[in-house]
C-alpha cells in the first residue's frame, strides 16, 4: 500500500519503516520476557512467549502438555492452566509498563477467575494462552485470557486483575 502526502509524494517508505520498527520492537520485548523467566516457575512449567501484537494489547504463550502437569486421575491439573494464564496475563501488563518507560513499577496479580470448559487427558501436546488487555489504567489492568489446545479447542476462560505498584 502506498500513501500519498499533501505534496503528492509517496509515503510508502515511512509506513514500511514503521512496520519494520514495530516488528523489531515486539521481538525485542518477547526476548526480554523469555529472558526474565529464568529460575522462575514460568521456566519450570516450560512456558514460552511466542507472539506480541504491534499495539502491545495481545500476548500469546505456549506450554507443553506432559504427565508432570496432570492430577492423579489422569487429567490436566487446573492449577497448571491457571499458572499459564496468570503468567501470560501478568506479562502483558509488564510489557505495557516497560513500554511506557515506567521502570519504577511492579506488577502483581490480585485476582484471577477461571472457568474450565474442557478437560485434557492426552499426555502430549501444547497448550496456548492468549491474553488481551481490556483496561490499562494507571493502577489497575484488566486482562482476559483464553487457554486452548493445538486444535483451537477452548480449555479455559480466565479473567485477571493486575495492580501496578511503585517499587520501594
Amino acid at each position: 500500500m502506498v500513501y500519498i502526502n499533501k505534496n503528492n509524494q509517496s509515503c510508502f517508505s515511512i509506513v514500511f519503516f514503521y512496520v519494520v520498527c514495530m516488528r523489531e520492537r515486539t521481538q525485542e520485548l518477547l526476548n526480554k520476557l523469555n529472558d526474565l523467566k529464568k529460575n522462575t516457575l514460568i521456566n519450570i512449567m516450560q512456558i514460552q512467549f511466542i507472539f506480541l501484537s504491534n499495539h502491545l494489547d495481545t500476548l500469546i504463550a505456549k506450554m507443553p502438555i506432559n504427565y508432570k502437569i496432570f492430577q492423579p486421575f489422569g487429567f490436566l491439573h487446573g492449577g497448571a492452566t491457571i499458572i499459564l494464564a496468570e503468567s501470560v496475563g501478568s506479562s502483558i501488563s509488564f510489557i505495557n509498563i516497560i513500554n511506557e518507560k515506567k521502570n519504577n513499577f511492579k506488577v502483581f496479580s490480585i485476582e484471577i477467575s477461571t472457568n474450565h470448559i474442557r478437560s485434557i487427558k492426552i499426555k502430549k501436546g501444547i497448550l496456548f494462552a492468549k491474553a488481551k488487555i481490556f483496561h490499562k489504567g494507571n493502577i489497575l489492568h484488566f486482562i482476559q485470557v483464553h487457554v486452548y489446545d493445538e486444535e483451537e479447542n477452548i480449555i479455559s476462560f480466565c479473567k485477571l486483575t493486575n495492580i501496578i505498584i511503585t517499587k520501594k
